[in-house]
C-alpha cells in the first residue's frame, strides 16, 4: 500500500487531518477561538460551555444516572443526549487534543435507532439506553481503528493480524455495552506504550490537564479523564496496570474504579505485552460521579461476562455488600449508631513526601471521617517501593521487544520520556522470570499478613499521584496485589494555602527531587484526588465506603461554611 511507504510523520499528519474532518463544520472552532484556548489556563466549566447552547449545557451537566432516567421517562431522547456529548467532545478535542478516534455519525445513527425502538416498544432496551459511553483506545469497535497511539497501526486494529478481521473485531466489553443500550461515539488518547503516567504519542501529540494546562492529564487513560473533566463524557472505560485509571482521575478531578483484573472482561482488548499474564491489566470504569461507577458495574455484570470470557470470575453484582456497608453510616456520612463505624487506615507517606495540596487533601478526609464518628488509624505497610520495583520488572521483562516491534511498523521513534526505559534489551531468562514471580507472591503474602494484623480494617486510603511528577509506588503496588481501588476528588491546589514548607528535610535523593519539583504557582487549581483501597474483589464494598467518605466531606464542608457565615455575620453586628 502507498500509505505503508509514507514516512511516519506524514502518516500521523494524515490521520490527524482525517480525524478533524469527522467533526461537523458547525462544531469547528475558529482560529480566534483556538488561539483563545491556547492562552486559557482552565478550559473546564464556563470556558468550554461558552461554545454550547443552553440545552447542551443542561444535558452535559447531568450525571449518567440522571441521563438514563430522563431518557427512560421520555424527558430526553437518545439523539438529544448523543448530539450534546458528541459536540462537547468535538470541542474538547479541538482545545485539548484528547481523542484518537471519532465516530459521531455512527453514534447518532444508533441513537436514532434507539429512539425508534423506544417509541415502538415504550420501553428501553437496557439500563444504559441512549447513554453515550466513551472508550480508551484499546477497545475494538467495528469500523474504527485501534492504534493505541502507534503510527504503524493507523488504518487497522492493533494486535489483529488477519486482514479480513480488520475493523470487524469487537471487544467483548463493547458487545456488552451495546446490548445494554449504550451509544459509543469516540475513543480517547493514550500514551505511546501505555506505560507512562502522561498522555503523549506521535499521532496527535500531548493531551494536557484541562483544569490547569500547565499540568499533565495523567495516563495511560489520560484522554478519557481529560474528556470527562470537560464534560465531553460522563462515563467511560479505561484500563489499569500501574495506575492508569487512578492517576488520570486524580489529576482531572473525576472518579474511577480499578477492580481486580478478573472482574470485567479484557477479551479482545488491545494491550502492550499481551503475553505478560502474571500481573494483568484491569478494565476500569471512569466517571464524573460515584453513582456512574456503580451504574456501570451493576449494568455490565448483569450481562454475565464470565459466560463469554473464561478469565472473568463469576461474581454477579452484590447488592447485599453495597447495602451492608451503606448501613454503617447515615446519608450525611456520620456513623450509624446501630452499626460499627468504619475503620480506615491512612498512608501519609511512603518515604517520598506528597506535595502540600495532597497532604492537605489527606487531612480533609481524615478530619471529615473522624468528625463523622469513624475510626482512622495509621497505615504502615510493607515497603511499597519494593512492590513497585517487582511490578516494573514484569513490565520490562521482554526487553522492550513488543514495544520496539510496534515502533518498527512505521519507523516512528520512542517519545523522549521513554527513550531510556524502553531501549531494546535481552529479555530476562525463564529462571529469572520464575524468581520474579516468587518475589511477587511473597510481597502479596507480606501485604496480606500486614492487613490481617490490623484486625477489623475496612479499607485504607492514601495519596494518588499528582502532576507533573508522579510517584509510581502510590499506585503501582496495587497492581502487584490485584487490589480494588476507587479514586475520589477531594479539593484543588491553592497557591495561597499550599505553600512550600521550607523546614521540610527530605529523607532521600528521590524525596528531594520530588519536593523541589513543587511550585505553588504552577500547581494552583490542579485537582487533588485520593484513592480508597480494598482487597481483591471488594468493588461493591469500596464503592459504598467511597460514598460515605464523600458524604462526610460534604457534611464537614457545609458545617464549616455555615460556621464561617455565622462568624462573619456576628462580626458585622
Amino acid at each position: 500500500m502507498i500509505e505503508d511507504r509514507l514516512s511516519w510523520e506524514v502518516r500521523a499528519a494524515i490521520k490527524r487531518a482525517d480525524t478533524l474532518k469527522k467533526i461537523p463544520a458547525s462544531w469547528k472552532l475558529s482560529h480566534e477561538d483556538l488561539a483563545k484556548a491556547e492562552k486559557q489556563r482552565d478550559l473546564t466549566g464556563s470556558f468550554i460551555q461558552g461554545f454550547l447552547d443552553a440545552d447542551e449545557i443542561s444535558i452535559t451537566s447531568k450525571d449518567s444516572v440522571q441521563l438514563v432516567q430522563e431518557i427512560k421517562d421520555g424527558k430526553l431522547t437518545a439523539v438529544q443526549v448523543t448530539s450534546a456529548f458528541c459536540k462537547t467532545a468535538a470541542i474538547a478535542h479541538q482545545i485539548n487534543n484528547c481523542l484518537l478516534e471519532i465516530f459521531f455519525d455512527q453514534a447518532l445513527e444508533r441513537a436514532a435507532w434507539l429512539d425508534a425502538q423506544f417509541a415502538d416498544k415504550k420501553s428501553t432496551i437496557g439500563p444504559l439506553h441512549g447513554l453515550p459511553v466513551s472508550l480508551k483506545d484499546q477497545f475494538h469497535v467495528k469500523g474504527v481503528d485501534t492504534t493505541m497511539g502507534y503510527v504503524g497501526w493507523i488504518g487497522s486494529n492493533l494486535g489483529i493480524s488477519d486482514p479480513k478481521q480488520v475493523h470487524q473485531v469487537e471487544s467483548q466489553l463493547v458487545t456488552e455495552l451495546l446490548s445494554l443500550g449504550a451509544v459509543l461515539y469516540c475513543k480517547t488518547s493514550v500514551p505511546q506504550t501505555l506505560l507512562i503516567g502522561e498522555t503523549k504519542n506521535n499521532i496527535i501529540g500531548e493531551t494536557l490537564n484541562p483544569n490547569n494546562r500547565h499540568l499533565s492529564c495523567g495516563g495511560s487513560s489520560g484522554g478519557e479523564a481529560a474528556l470527562q473533566a470537560l464534560r465531553g463524557s460522563v462515563l467511560g472505560f479505561g484500563t489499569d496496570i500501574g495506575g492508569s485509571v487512578r492517576i488520570p482521575a486524580a489529576f482531572n478531578g473525576t472518579f474511577s474504579l480499578k477492580p481486580t483484573p478478573e472482574r470485567l472482561s479484557y477479551r479482545c482488548v488491545a494491550n502492550t505485552n499481551p503475553g505478560q499474564n502474571t500481573y494483568r491489566s484491569a478494565v476500569g470504569i471512569m466517571s464524573t460521579s460515584l453513582d456512574g461507577l456503580e451504574l456501570m458495574l451493576r449494568a455490565d455484570l448483569s450481562t454475565k461476562p464470565w459466560l463469554r470470557d473464561p478469565e472473568v470470575v463469576p461474581i454477579p453484582f452484590r447488592e447485599e455488600v453495597l447495602s451492608e456497608y451503606a448501613l454503617r453510616a447515615k446519608n450525611d456520612g456520620t456513623a450509624n449508631d446501630a452499626a460499627l463505624p468504619l475503620k480506615l487506615g491512612v498512608l501519609w507517606t511512603d518515604g517520598v513526601q506528597p506535595h502540600p495540596p495532597i497532604t492537605r487533601g489527606l487531612h480533609i478526609v481524615v478530619n471529615a471521617m473522624r468528625s463523622a464518628g469513624h475510626k482512622i488509624v495509621q497505615w504502615n505497610p510493607p515497603n511499597q517501593r519494593e512492590g513497585r520495583k517487582i511490578h516494573w520488572a514484569f513490565l520490562k521483562a521482554d526487553g522492550a521487544h513488543d514495544v520496539q516491534n510496534q515502533l518498527a511498523l512505521s519507523g516512528e521513534p520512542l517519545i523522549p520520556d521513554l527513550k531510556e526505559a524502553f531501549k531494546l534489551r535481552d529479555p530476562i531468562s525463564l529462571p529469572e522470570y520464575q524468581d520474579l514471580t516468587v518475589q511477587g507472591l511473597q510481597y502479596e503474602a507480606e501485604y496480606s499478613d500486614y492487613w490481617n494484623s490490623t484486625a477489623e480494617q475496612d479499607g485504607k486510603f492514601g495519596p494518588s499521584t499528582h502532576p507533573p511528577h508522579s510517584q509510581g509506588p502510590y499506585s503501582e503496588f496495587l497492581n502487584i496485589l490485584n487490589y480494588t481501588a476507587v479514586v475520589i476528588p477531594v479539593t484543588k491546589a491553592d497557591k495561597h494555602v499550599d505553600t512550600v514548607d521550607k523546614s521540610y528535610q527530605p529523607s532521600s535523593e528521590l524525596d528531594r527531587q520530588n519536593w523541589e519539583a513543587y511550585d505553588p504557582e504552577i500547581y494552583d487549581g490542579g485537582p487533588v484526588g485520593l484513592q480508597i483501597v480494598g482487597r481483591k474483589f471488594e468493588e461493591e464494598k469500596i464503592l459504598s465506603i467511597a460514598k460515605i467518605v464523600v458524604s462526610a466531606m460534604e457534611t464537614t464542608k457545609a458545617k464549616n461554611t455555615s460556621a464561617r457565615v455565622d462568624s462573619e455575620t456576628a462580626a458585622k453586628m
